[in-house]
C-alpha cells in the first residue's frame, strides 16, 4: 500500500471534518465523477439513477468521514459506501443492478496483456480479454494523471523520461508518480472487482 497516498487521504479527510471549504471542494471535485463512472457501471447506465446514488453517497460520508482511520484508501472506501447505496436504491427501485463489465475494449491494453502469455489458448485468451475491460475500467476511476503515466508505461511502453516530458515533471517526480498510481490502481481494482490484480504492474 501506498502510504504517501494514504498520508494525503487521511489529510484531506481531517481538513473535510475541520470545516474547510477548500477541501470539500477539493474532494468532490476529485471523487464525485470517480464515483459516478463506478455507479454507472451498476445500474446499467442510468444516469438520473447513478447520480442520485452517487449524492446519496456524499451526503453519508461527509456525515462519517470523521471515521475514517485511512486503513485503505479513501476511494476505496468510499466504494464500500457506496455500494451499499446502490443495494438500497436497487431495493427501492426494485431495479435490476449490473456487476457485469462494460462492452468497451481497448486494443492496446489486450495486446499487451495478451503478449504476457504468447502462446495461450482459446481459454487464456478470452480471459486475457475479460481482465482487459477490468484494466480498462480500472484506469477510468484512477486520476487523469496516474492513469496517463500508467498507461504510458505499460500499454505504450514509454520511458520515465517520456513519462516525465509529458507529466511535465522531473523524472524522479515521474516515478513517484509511476509508484502511486501503480498503488492506486491495485486498490481501485481491488475495490472494483473482489479480486487480487496480479497480472501487471510489477
Amino acid at each position: 500500500m501506498n502510504r504517501t497516498q494514504l498520508d494525503d487521504d487521511r489529510d484531506l479527510a481531517r481538513r473535510i471534518v475541520s470545516g474547510s471549504e477548500v477541501a470539500f471542494e477539493e474532494f468532490f471535485r476529485e471523487y464525485f465523477p470517480r464515483l459516478y463512472r463506478f455507479v454507472l457501471l451498476r445500474v446499467r447506465g442510468d444516469a438520473s439513477v447513478a447520480e442520485e446514488i452517487v449524492q446519496r453517497t456524499m451526503c453519508l460520508v461527509v456525515r462519517k468521514l470523521s471515521g475514517y482511520r485511512g486503513e485503505a484508501l479513501l476511494f476505496t472506501w468510499l466504494c464500500r459506501i457506496c455500494r451499499n447505496e446502490i443495494a438500497s436504491v436497487v431495493r427501492e427501485r426494485q431495479l435490476e443492478s449490473q456487476d457485469g463489465i462494460p462492452l468497451e475494449d481497448n486494443p492496446g491494453v489486450q495486446a499487451a496483456l495478451q503478449s504476457l502469455s504468447p502462446e495461450a489458448g482459446p481459454e487464456r485468451l478470452r480471459r486475457t480479454e475479460e481482465i482487459a475491460r477490468f484494466v480498462r475500467v480500472t484506469l477510468e476511476h484512477l486520476p487523469a494523471r496516474y492513469a496517463c503515466a500508467l498507461e504510458m508505461k505499460y500499454i505504450r511502453g514509454c520511458s520515465v523520461d517520456e513519462i516525465a516530458e509529458t507529466l511535465n515533471v522531473s523524472s524522479k517526480a515521474a516515478e513517484s508518480v509511476l509508484s502511486r498510481a501503480r498503488a492506486a490502481f491495485r486498490e481501485g481494482f481491488r475495490s472494483l472487482w473482489d479480486f487480487e490484480p496480479d497480472f501487471l504492474l510489477e
